[in-house]
C-alpha cells in the first residue's frame, strides 16, 4: 500500500494528500476557502513558467471541503468520468 495514490483530505492528518506527497491543510474554514481560491487564480496563469494549469482541479479539491455547490460539481465530474471511461484503472486499485 506504500505505493497507493490517493487523491483526497485526510481527515485524520488534516492533510491534503495528492498521491505520495502530503501538504498541511489550513484548520480554519476562511483559510481553506482562501487557499482553493488562491491555486484557481494561480492556475489560471498556468502559462507563466512557475505556475501551472494542475492549480485548478487542486484548488476545486480544497474548495469542495467547504461548499457544497463545488462539492456536487465534484461529484458530477468523477460520475461522468467512470460512465465515459470505465476502463481507466481507479486510483489505489492495484491488478
Amino acid at each position: 500500500m506504500a505505493n497507493q495514490r490517493n487523491y483526497r483530505i485526510d481527515s485524520d492528518t488534516g492533510r491534503l494528500v495528492l498521491g505520495r506527497f502530503e501538504m498541511p491543510f489550513p484548520r480554519s474554514r476562511i483559510g481553506r476557502i482562501v487557499i482553493g481560491v488562491l491555486l484557481i487564480i494561480g492556475g489560471f496563469l498556468g502559462f507563466l513558467p512557475i505556475l501551472g494549469f494542475w492549480m485548478i482541479p487542486v484548488g476545486l479539491l480544497v474548495l469542495s471541503q467547504d461548499l457544497a455547490t463545488v462539492r456536487r460539481w465534484r461529484r458530477r465530474l468523477a460520475v461522468w468520468w467512470r460512465k465515459r471511461y470505465p476502463a481507466v484503472k481507479r486510483a489505489g486499485r492495484r491488478r
